[in-house]
């Protein structure tokens, strides 16, 4: 039995969650990888996967091989680069995962960066404001601006910090007032982001008490350039990061309002598999990254 090709089969089969989208993933028959899993049980004497007409799922024993799988099959990838001599010059497709106004606003610039100083490789950049998983959609690496689900089966690193504010237009504090308090916020317009649960409840401190406010207004959107855009335009009040604002604030056309009081703290991430630790793309692109955003 081919050890290697089995516990490749069982990885695929654990993160795909099924025998069917495995296959297709390495590119062999259904009958193939489970008969490879079915090896593999067989000389360990352990059921590894639970398998039910909808879904597969490893056992607890099935789990922590896993674990151990993918180590193994990292350390073994890792030295077929190697000798492949691909450390100097990687090639091959990475798919980038980010959220879209940090993608549009800075990623672009950044990854043609990239692209210049490893010409060979491909680059795939899908800009997305939802959660995603990037085992089961197949990414390399994901951006994140808020803290991501933890997971055995992912890496994550915190690149930097990302400051958020209270800002609105001039003319709409000018119409309706400049609040002085938390407590006020809840009788103005409030711009929020709605695909999250608690995207109209802002918490902000004075560091020393806590408050937290519902907040209502006239637009919620999933896209931070969209709240700025409504802001700009005099409709509210909106909690948004100094990434996205800040010319509208260097041009004063935005204003930062309640500035003793801050929101917590929220970091820029990168996330990527477990079994991508080793891979000469994915590393090359984080050391990229933290020195592009580190600072």
């Amino acid at each position: 039995m081919d050890k290697f090709a089995s516990m490749e089969a069982f990885t695929q089969v654990v993160e795909s969650g099924g025998f069917a989208a495995a296959a297709r993933n390495m590119r062999v028959s259904r009958s193939t990888v489970n008969k490879l899993v079915i090896n593999l049980e067989n000389e360990l004497n352990v059921q590894l996967l639970q398998r039910t007409t909808r879904k597969v799922n490893p056992t607890p024993t099935g789990l922590a091989y896993y674990e151990r799988c993918i180590d193994i099959l990292a350390e073994v990838k890792a030295a077929e680069l190697t000798v492949a001599q691909l450390q100097s010059e990687p090639k091959g497709t990475l798919k980038i995962n980010a959220p879209m106004s940090f993608g549009t606003l800075y990623l672009g610039k950044a990854i043609a960066d990239f692209m210049i100083q490893y010409p060979e490789l491909q680059v795939q950049l899908t800009l997305d404001d939802r959660f995603i998983d990037p085992v089961a959609e197949g990414y390399d690496l994901t951006i994140r601006i808020a803290p991501p689900e933890t997971s055995p089966s992912l890496v994550i690193k915190k690149i930097a910090p990302i400051r958020r504010v209270l800002c609105a237009a001039p003319s709409y504090l000018a119409k309706y007032g400049v609040p002085q308090h938390p407590s006020e916020l809840t009788s103005h317009s409030c711009l929020h982001y709605g695909h999250l649960v608690t995207g109209n409840q802002w918490l902000l401190s004075d560091g020393e008490q806590d408050y937290q406010v519902t907040v209502k207004g006239v637009v919620c959107s999933n896209n931070g350039e969209i709240l700025k855009d409504a802001s700009v335009k005099g409709l509210g009040i909106a909690l948004l990061p100094t990434f996205i604002i800040q010319s509208e604030l260097d041009r004063e056309k935005l204003a930062i309002v309640l500035a003793d009081y801050q929101s917590p703290a929220i970091n820029l991430y990168l996330v990527y598999p477990l079994n991508r630790h080793t891979n000469t793309k994915v590393k090359l692109f984080t050391q990229f990254f933290q020195q592009k955003f580190g600072n």
